[in-house]
């Protein structure tokens, strides 16, 4: 009877220690992922570029039986970083450009970000390692999805009554001088560097250079991005701006522009009339489009397949968006030299889109 006891009491411990290991495993399993339809999307904000093409692609892919969770904040230029190294979304930080509304914390438990969008110049240079991941090396493992279009301009001005009509009248006609924008690298240092201006010598001389709401109550000079009166926290800045104060849109000179062309994967385009109020002529400058769905390498043929043809069928999500969203079937397949991931690249060339 003892033996019975101890027999029985054994399997009961083995039974337990059983059902202890299921649950172990249970609680283990990955709530997030490809692999069980909750695919983790690397965006930004509601209002900017990566964010709204998230919620698209949310919207987009719910037909085919993905849950896409998004990240609000797998943003700037760590995006390419987060999406090649399959990181876990960073810690939520209040952004000071945008209400919590906006940018509200992500939902708990997101595992690793499997893939997300980015701008295809910066998805370039994180495939190569050059710009702002010279210092990282490249991530090869990089692999285009789509590339939806989505129209920038580089756009300067001046307030109308300092009577400014080239740069180069800075010293003459308003100094110090007051600048806002962006202007520490790429395009906007490089517009001031060929008038042998810096942020170091405008703040020297009693100017004064910014890029907060404050700055945008004091300013002289603008030098900065847009794609029209959107509202994305990047482009918003002429969206206060133009409707509030008179301003003199400014051309740059011919050698300047090809400098920044050349320098900054950026094309030659014009500023339509009426992109912003005072606009009344065709303004030469530099453009860029292209906002990148894109992932890695290892990501399922099915799944990158499964993403290109739900932003094909879906095209109509992209025209009722806050931004400029559009679809070209001769460009949405290529970024540069980003190569396409197979799965994708499958789906284009059944549509004929890629020859």
């Amino acid at each position: 009877m003892a033996n019975f006891k101890l027999s029985f009491y054994g399997l009961f411990l083995g039974v337990l220690a059983t059902l202890s290991l299921l649950g172990a495993q249970t609680s283990s399993a990955p709530t997030t992922g490809i692999l069980v339809k909750r695919p983790v999307f690397g965006g930004a904000c509601k209002l900017c570029p990566w964010g709204a093409l998230g919620a698209i692609v949310k919207t987009a892919m719910q037909p085919y039986g993905y849950d896409v969770q998004l990240c609000y904040n797998c943003n700037r230029a760590d995006a390419p970083r987060i999406v090649a190294g399959a990181k876990l979304p960073p810690p939520y930080e209040k952004d000071p450009n945008v209400s919590e509304a906006m940018a509200p914390p992500n939902a708990p438990g997101l595992g690793p970000v499997d893939f997300g969008a980015t701008t295809a110049q910066l998805l370039w240079s994180a495939y190569r390692g050059t710009g702002a991941y010279a210092s990282d090396g490249p991530r090869k493992n990089l692999r285009l999805i789509a590339n939806i279009q989505d129209p920038f301009y580089f756009i300067v001005a001046a307030k109308a009554e300092l009577g400014i009509t080239d740069l180069a009248q800075i010293r003459q006609k308003r100094w110090p001088v007051r600048v806002l924008g962006g202007i520490d690298a790429g395009v906007g240092k490089a517009v001031l560097d060929y008038y042998g201006l810096s942020k170091e010598s405008i703040e020297t001389a009693g100017g004064h250079v910014g890029s907060s709401r404050e700055d945008r109550k004091n300013f002289d000079v603008i030098i900065a991005g847009g794609g029209g009166l959107a509202t994305a926290p990047e482009w918003n800045v002429w969206l206060d701006v133009s409707t509030k104060y008179e301003l003199n849109y400014l051309e740059l000179p011919e050698e300047l522009l090809a400098k920044l062309a050349r320098d900054y994967e950026m094309d030659r385009g014009i500023i339509p009339v009426g992109l912003l109020p005072g606009i009344e002529r065709p303004i030469p400058t530099v453009v860029r489009t292209g906002t990148a769905i894109y992932g890695r390498a290892d990501m399922p043929d099915d799944f990158a397949y499964a993403v290109a043809k739900a932003m094909d069928e879906h095209q109509d999500l992209l025209q009722w968006s806050h931004l400029r969203f559009s679809y070209n079937l001769r460009t949405v397949w290529k970024a540069y030299g980003v190569p396409l991931h197979p799965g994708a690249g499958k789906y284009y060339r059944e549509r004929g889109y890629m020859q």
